[in-house]
């Protein structure tokens, strides 16, 4: 006999391979992706309602150089006509992502339930915190991301055609970029972004992941009515309202993100005070309330069952 054949191998404690320790942001990275390939509707929304406004631009754009004319001897008012287009095309891509933000939130736990997917994630190596955390980045980052790149390509657009409509008319190109205040607007646009729309919605967001979580059915009148019951009851019984002003306080940001309400707040003159909106009681309770309510939603999610 081949006294090769009885050789014996290497010991299994040799052979044995190291498992390979996966990244603890991984899993939440790939949560992240998911969200996005399942819920097209984040960035097809956007993007349509800045496709609609640069067809109605092209239309509008004819009348451009008659108003440039009109507008030559007011400076003032000429800067902010020049300019409200494009702060018009910012505010509508901020309403169609905070209407995005809502919806999907709503639908964000509820509709794995509803078709009894849940069943499947939960079977995979994601942990509820991991899942309520990466449902939660979408209105927090995801959207508002979307929705910075998406209205500064926006506003470039708006930016050629209208300098081509002045230049084939025959007027000044550079007098009108000299009316826009490029720098000031687009910095005015992430500030107002990140103070209103992240940190002063978050709350709200949380509260619609946690009704999401918990509801069986009409998660948007769960989310919603409660909220009008108790201004309601307040006025009746305490003649007051001030739970309705702390909701419009916090839907708009507060005093201490915009000092001036009644200011466009992407103006490029509205004076902003950034240290005093950080250091405001109403921005960290607002963040103590979303974190709270997504502690709620990951405990409810773990013991809820498919509807």
């Amino acid at each position: 006999m081949n006294s090769q054949s009885n050789v014996v191998p290497d010991s299994f404690d040799a052979q044995k391979v190291v498992p390979t320790v996966m990244a603890e942001t991984r899993p939440l990275y790939w949560s992240v992706r998911r969200e996005l390939w399942e819920n097209r509707s984040i960035y097809i929304a956007p993007l349509a309602a800045a496709g609609v406004y640069l067809l109605a631009w092209m239309v509008a754009v004819m009348r451009l150089p008659h108003k440039w004319r009109a507008l030559s001897g007011a400076e003032m008012i000429r800067r902010h006509t020049i300019a409200e287009p494009y702060d018009f095309a910012a505010g509508l891509l901020m309403v169609t992502a905070m209407i995005v933000g809502v919806f999907y939130c709503l639908d964000a736990l509820h509709g794995e339930r509803r078709d009894r997917s849940i069943l499947f994630w939960k079977s995979l190596p994601v942990s509820d915190v991991t899942t309520v955390l990466a449902k939660a980045s979408i209105p927090l980052a995801v959207l508002p991301a979307l929705t910075i790149m998406i209205t500064l390509a926006t506003q470039v657009l708006v930016l050629m055609m209208s300098s081509m409509a002045l230049a084939a008319s025959g007027q000044s190109v550079s007098a009108y970029w000299e009316q826009l205040s490029w720098f000031q607007m687009w910095a005015m646009l992430v500030y107002h972004l990140l103070t209103v729309h992240l940190l002063g919605h978050a709350p709200f967001y949380a509260w619609f992941l946690l009704v999401s979580a918990w509801a069986r059915r009409a998660a948007f009148l769960w989310a919603v009515l409660p909220l009008i019951a108790i201004g309601f009851i307040e006025r009746i019984v305490f003649n007051t309202s001030y739970f309705g002003r702390m909701l419009e306080s916090q839907l708009s940001g507060g005093s201490e993100a915009v000092p001036f309400p009644g200011r466009w707040p992407l103006d490029p003159m509205t004076h902003v005070t950034p240290g005093h909106f950080l250091f405001s009681p109403g921005l960290w309770l607002g963040l103590a309330v979303t974190a709270a309510f997504l502690f709620a939603a990951v405990k409810v999610r773990r013991n809820r069952e498919p509807i």
